[in-house]
């Protein structure tokens, strides 16, 4: 029998196989599976609720202050907490996305503030990110060809006004890469082509290349259902990766573009390939050593453990879902109809996989792996 004949044979039977295997490994878990044995919390500790663990009772008060103040028409106390991040570009935009959040339920302390202080370049990038935001809630959700007429021409009508706001905020900040983030965001709703796109990115990348929110903005723009193709944006996320400097979560990017594919194309996405898994392996690296209190984290070990787990790496996935500990309200957990449900799957599958490829003994171990995790 010729070689090629004997592998699709081979090929064939496994696929027929692959159901009955898929369903024996979900039995295990649901009625065998004890995640304590592998290092893990029991099922009944798992929580939908977040991604992570909440923020020391220190921040929260601190934003919760921010907030009061801000709605009371104290606009110093919201300048002086953007102030005080210096130059940590990361950190300043996230105080900053707090802020927008705020003015958005009520932003008459930004006009006031914008009023006193009008040279500010935080109260001119804040208004920036506003006007963004608003025109993204006229626009909803959802690919083009889903928003209707209407809402589609008021969404476009907006953007300049943002966009004009955003490059007067770069002139009063001009070390600051938070207006340049606003810039990118806007240029792809704009539908700017590469020449009039690059200089924006390499704006924003002179002041801070290693900015997350800007790289998350630029992946947005490169992914095909904006301005790109799946190739530019899988390379833009595979430069993330090499670029991405010790500390840093920076290569979780790449995750982001698994996502966009997994979305763009269901079940038949590319996100299995050799190439893949090595890159994964590199984001598995650099995210070991990026720092704890990274805000980004949480949620990037939720997709680093289930791609992980898709490419066959089981040890490396088994050990994000240690680190995730309890929590399971993330990607891609909370697209499911039951999240706790596809979490506990999840991890029950690397558990099971990890050593050898194969089930647990179910005979002579039985006593061990008939405890269940809650």
């Amino acid at each position: 029998m010729p070689r090629t004949t004997a592998v699709r044979m081979i090929s064939g039977v496994m696929n027929l196989l692959a159901p009955v295997h898929k369903a024996r490994l979900e039995r295990w878990v649901r009625t065998r599976f004890d995640p304590t044995e592998y290092g893990m919390v029991p099922a009944a500790m798992l929580d939908p609720r977040r991604a992570g663990p909440p923020l020391p009772a220190h921040r929260i008060e601190e934003m919760q202050a921010v907030a009061d103040a801000a709605w009371e028409g104290d606009w110093r106390t919201a300048a002086s907490y953007v102030d005080r991040a210096g130059e940590e570009w990361d950190e300043r935009w996230h105080r900053l996305e707090l802020l927008q959040e705020i003015a958005g339920q009520d932003d008459d302390w930004l006009v006031e503030w914008r009023r006193k202080d009008p040279d500010n370049g935080d109260a001119a990038t804040l208004h920036a990110q506003l006007l963004v935001h608003r025109a993204w809630e006229i626009r909803g959700p959802g690919y083009a060809n889903q928003v209707p007429a209407e809402r589609m021409r008021r969404f476009k009508q907006m953007l300049p006004a943002a966009m004009e706001a955003a490059q007067h905020a770069a002139g009063l900040a001009p070390r600051d890469p938070g207006p340049w983030v606003v810039m990118i965001t806007t240029a792809r709703a704009l539908n700017y082509r590469g020449m009039r796109f690059h200089p924006l990115w390499e704006g924003l990348a002179e002041r801070a290349p290693h900015h997350y929110s800007g790289h998350w903005q630029a992946l947005q723009y490169w992914c095909a259902k904006w301005c790109g193709t799946d190739k530019q944006m899988m390379d833009f996320a595979e430069r993330a990766v090499r670029n991405a400097p010790e500390g840093s979560p920076l290569a979780g990017i790449y995750l982001h573009a698994l996502s966009e594919l997994t979305e763009r194309h269901g079940v038949v996405a590319p996100v299995t390939t050799a190439r893949v898994k090595g890159v994964l392996t590199e984001v598995d690296r650099s995210l070991g050593q990026a720092r704890g209190d990274a805000r980004e984290l949480p949620r990037l070990r939720h997709l680093l453990a289930h791609y992980l787990g898709e490419n066959g790496d089981h040890e490396a996935a088994l050990e994000q879902f240690r680190l995730i500990g309890p929590w399971c309200g993330a990607e891609p957990w909370t697209d499911k109809a039951d999240p706790v449900a596809a979490f506990q799957l999840a991890r029950g599958i690397a558990a099971a996989k990890a050593a050898n490829g194969k089930l647990p003994d179910t005979g002579e171990g039985a006593a061990r792996w008939g405890r269940t995790g809650g």
